[in-house]
């Protein structure tokens, strides 16, 4: 089977669906990958925007995680005020979410979005977790970072900060949803 990145949904991959909707929200975008994928992110942000992290499997990979590629996006962008962290099996997340997650780090150290009372992504952070989020490791990610600071939510109208793709229904699902967005002409 394709990688779930590669899948097509709509006209596009589940990967650049993703980034189309990231762009589209008018901040710096960052994609944190493997080479396999590079070349398809490629396609819509510059090289310098790519980070390379050790192939999936590989040795060098052995025990890196989540936290890992967080840590390594954000120390490629250590002069930012702020990241917001969306996986990129999250292609249905619009743009006016990004964009209102990113105006609480103003004043709040983690924030995210959240649909019907439910937590979602992106979940963002402000720069004064800088030292924290670069020592991420493993496969927790960011949690025990929500767990010890205030978090504050936006609820907004938007299923998409729920749906990610781990399993072929989860896919099914999501291109169904994709084909009912008013969303998917706009951006």
């Amino acid at each position: 089977m394709q990688h779930k990145l590669t899948q097509v949904i709509g006209t596009s991959t589940v990967l650049a669906t993703t980034l189309v909707n990231a762009l589209a929200a008018e901040m710096p975008v960052l994609v944190v990958t493997t080479e396999p994928l590079a070349e398809l992110a490629s396609h819509h942000v510059a090289t310098r925007d790519i980070v390379l992290l050790p192939a999936a499997g590989s040795e060098a990979s052995l025990g890196l995680g989540m936290g890992y590629s967080i840590a390594a996006g954000v120390a490629a962008r250590s002069n930012a005020s702020g990241w917001l962290i969306l996986p990129a099996d999250m292609p249905l997340v619009q743009p006016a979410t990004l964009r209102s997650v990113a105006r609480l780090l103003d004043h709040h150290p983690v924030a995210y979005a959240q649909h019907q009372g439910k937590r979602g992504h992106p979940v963002g952070f402000s720069a004064e977790l800088y030292s924290e989020l670069v020592r991420l490791t493993g496969d927790e990610g960011a949690r025990r970072l929500i767990a010890r600071y205030p978090c504050k939510e936006v609820e907004v109208d938007d299923p998409g900060v729920l749906l990610d793709i781990d399993t072929h229904e989860d896919l099914s699902h999501v291109r169904a949803t994709y084909a009912m967005s008013p969303f998917r002409n706009s951006v």
